[in-house]
């Protein structure tokens, strides 16, 4: 079976379209390797594990780092549930409770 990535909704994709031209085509570019090879055999520098359920997409581009907070879920889905510019080191506390307030929409 295909993985797929998706967005969950309207506001995800207008965090999507806010990022920058070159880091939009370097979430569209691992989207696109998902999809190929498949999410398990994606791994670092690309993804890594937050806590729980929750995952990132790691943006790297010449305009800064951003991160695309998702979900895998059956069937061999990707749910992106948030997209923002990091500023500091650590994922903010307030972008995951957002990513888990965001999961909780996501039907398998």
């Amino acid at each position: 079976m295909v993985w797929t990535v998706e967005t969950l909704n309207d506001t995800v994709d207008a965090e999507l379209e806010a990022l920058s031209v070159d880091l939009r085509a370097r979430f569209v570019r691992i989207a696109q390797l998902v999809e190929a090879v498949g999410l398990p055999h994606i791994g670092a520098p690309h993804v890594k594990h937050i806590s729980g359920a929750i995952w990132e997409i790691r943006l790297k581009g010449k305009s800064g780092i951003a991160r695309a907070l998702y979900v895998a879920v059956k069937p061999q889905r990707v749910v992106v549930l948030r997209v923002f510019v990091k500023k500091t080191q650590k994922t903010p506390p307030r972008e995951l409770r957002l990513a888990r307030k965001r999961a909780k929409e996501v039907t398998e």
